[in-house]
This record gives C-alpha cells, structure tokens and sequence, in this order.
C-alpha cells in the first residue's frame, strides 16, 4: 500500500532579519577600500566623492522595516559621521574603534532609498597616491600553485606509470 502526502507550498516574504552581504569596492586616490553592509535590503550602487567626503548608498528593499550594518573603514571615511536618509538628518547607531565604523541602521521604507554617509576625514593615516605611484612596472609572475599542482599530477603520473611496468615484469616471469 503506498500512502502519499501532499502538503501546500506558500509563499512568503523574506523575514525582516533576513540578511544579504554587499561588499562595496570603493577605488579612490589609489587605493581601494571594502565597504561591507549586512542587510535585509539590497544595495543597487553606490557612489563615494572624495572632495565631499562623502559616500552614498542607493538602496532598494521590498520590506517595510529596514535592518542594516555598514563597516567602513576609517581610513575611507572618518571621524565624526553625519547621516542623511532620503534629504533628512537621520542618526543611526555608530561604533568606532581605530580600524572601523560600525553603523546599525534600523528605518521604515519600501522601494528605493537613499543614504548619504559624510566624514570629517578621508585617507586619514594615508597619503593619496599619484598615477605614476599607482602604475606597477610590467614583471612577470609566477604562479606557485599552479607550478605546484603540476609538478603533484606528474609524480601521480610517473608512479602510476611506475606500477604498471612492474606488474608486467612480474607477469612475465
């Protein structure tokens, strides 16, 4: 006797604590920084101004409560941090130590937002690299792993081919 179950599919929204990885890999004055933002919204683009110090997140989500951690370095933007949520002032919650910001951001919205992040310091600790510093010279490089795996496959090869010929000496006796 065969007994079958069937059981309804529904679908349902993502959870509000639902949480997708953005890494953001911001390039400026030579350099390029990992802006990393846990979220239950999506990041469609960025933009980061280095003359502002400013940089911007273009966010879409389709939930009403918006969860989100951003990490930037405070070597790409620092000091003291002013938010702006679509045009308004908007204070999230921020934690920093000599390496990191760490903001929790927590606001209603469906659809696309935008989130303006401003530092008082930019490239704090470093100095903007010029074309000339940035460009490398043209040096060939070997690629050890790849060498590796090839000097391995031939050992593997060499004894396989090792064994073969000894089981047909033995056969032969």
């Amino acid at each position: 006797m065969l007994l079958f179950v069937a059981s309804p599919v529904y679908g349902q929204l993502l959870s509000d604590a639902t949480g997708l990885v953005n890494r953001l890999d911001v390039q400026t004055g030579g350099y390029s920084f990992e802006v990393e933002i846990v979220s239950n919204f999506d990041i469609s683009n960025f933009e980061f101004d280095k003359d502002e110090k400013k940089l911007t997140l273009f966010i879409t989500s389709g939930l009403k409560n918006n969860l989100g951690e951003v990490m930037i370095p405070q070597n790409l933007l620092g000091g003291n941090l002013t938010f702006y949520l679509n045009d308004k002032e908007y204070f999230p919650k921020v934690n920093t130590n000599e390496k990191i910001s760490f903001v929790t951001l927590n606001f209603t919205g469906f659809g696309d937002n935008q989130l303006e992040i401003f530092g008082t310091t930019h490239f704090f600790g470093l100095t903007e690299k010029t074309e000339i510093e940035t460009s490398q010279p043209n040096i060939a490089t070997v690629d050890y792993d790849f060498t590796y795996i090839t000097i391995i496959v031939l050992l593997i090869i060499c004894g396989i081919v090792g064994v073969i010929i000894f089981k047909i000496k033995q056969g032969r006796k």
